[in-house]
């Protein structure tokens, strides 16, 4: 009997994705949502919303101007990047 398996179609694979999420913890009653090129921000008082935000667009920024993509970073230099925009690494506290 001969074989009757279909031929595969290949699935287009779908473009490289990475996504900024900030959430704001503190809260004022509003909800606030901002999204834009990779990033999604929700929560936070207006004031914290406002620092999210700044961050995320001069991050997107300084990828620009590297000519890269946020997936095409590495963790060191993304590290770098957010460092630049006045973020930084908190380290785990021992208890």
């Amino acid at each position: 009997m001969a074989d009757s398996k279909k031929p595969s179609k290949k699935q287009p694979t779908a473009a490289p994705r990475a996504l900024l999420l900030g959430v704001g913890l503190d809260s004022d009653g509003h909800q606030r949502v901002t999204k834009g090129k990779n990033f999604a921000l929700v929560g936070g008082t207006q004031e914290t919303h406002e620092a999210m935000t700044e961050k995320a667009i001069k991050i997107n920024e300084h990828l620009q101007k590297r000519g890269k993509e946020l997936h095409e970073v590495s963790r060191e230099e993304f590290d770098d990047i957010a460092h630049r925009v006045g973020l930084r690494r908190d380290a785990p506290q021992d208890n």
